[in-house]
C-alpha cells in the first residue's frame, strides 16, 4: 500500500466518524423530538402519518448510523490486512535483495547504492546521500550492472521484482532443498 493510499483510507475513515458524530447527534435530537410527540399523540399515534414518517426517519437514521459503523470496521480491518501485506512484501523484497548482493560479491558500498537505486534514487541523490562524487556512484553502478549481468537501472529493478512475483521465498528454498 502507498502512502497515499494508506492516507486515503485514514482520511476516509476520519470523514466517516465525523459524519457518524454528526448523525448520532440528529439522532438523538429527533429522537427527543418523536419521543415528546409520542406522548403528546398518546394512543393516537398510529393515525398520525406526519409522526409515523418521523418514527422510520429516525429508525432510518439509527440503521444508517449502525451501518457506517461496520463498514468503518470493515475499513479499518482492510488497511491493517494491507499494512501487513505491504511489511512482508518490503520484508521479502529485501532478503531477495541481500540474496543477490551476495551472490553478485557486491562490496559494502556497491550494496548501499544497489538499495538506493532500487528505491528510486537519482545519482545525485545517492551522491548526496553517501556524500560522494557523482563519478563515484557511476563507477558503482556499473560495476553493479556488470555483476549483475544487466544492462542498466531498469533492468536491474525488473530482474529484483519478476524475482520477487514468483513467489514466497520461503517456498522456493524450500523446494530447492
Amino acid at each position: 500500500m502507498s502512502r497515499s493510499t494508506g492516507k486515503s483510507t485514514r482520511t476516509q475513515g476520519a470523514a466517516l466518524v465525523a459524519l457518524m458524530a454528526v448523525q448520532s447527534f440528529c439522532w438523538i435530537f429527533f429522537l427527543a423530538d418523536v419521543s415528546h410527540d409520542v406522548l403528546d399523540a398518546g394512543i393516537g399515534v398510529f393515525r398520525d402519518w406526519h409522526l409515523l414518517l418521523e418514527i422510520a426517519a429516525n429508525l432510518g437514521l439509527f440503521v444508517g448510523i449502525v451501518f457506517e459503523a461496520q463498514y468503518l470496521k470493515f475499513l479499518l480491518r482492510r488497511q491493517a490486512e494491507a499494512e501487513r501485506s505491504l511489511s512482508a512484501a518490503s520484508g521479502a523484497l529485501h532478503e531477495l535483495m541481500e540474496s543477490y548482493f551476495t551472490e553478485w560479491h557486491l562490496t559494502p558500498a556497491e550494496a548501499e547504492v544497489a538499495t538506493f537505486t532500487m528505491k528510486g534514487f537519482s545519482i545525485a541523490e545517492i551522491a548526496e546521500f553517501r556524500g560522494s562524487a557523482e563519478g563515484t556512484v557511476k563507477t558503482h553502478l556499473n560495476a553493479i550492472y556488470r555483476k549483475a549481468g544487466v544492462p542498466g537501472r531498469a533492468q536491474l529493478v525488473n530482474l529484483l521484482i519478476e524475482e520477487l512475483m514468483r513467489g514466497p521465498i520461503v517456498e522456493r528454498e524450500a523446494m530447492s532443498a
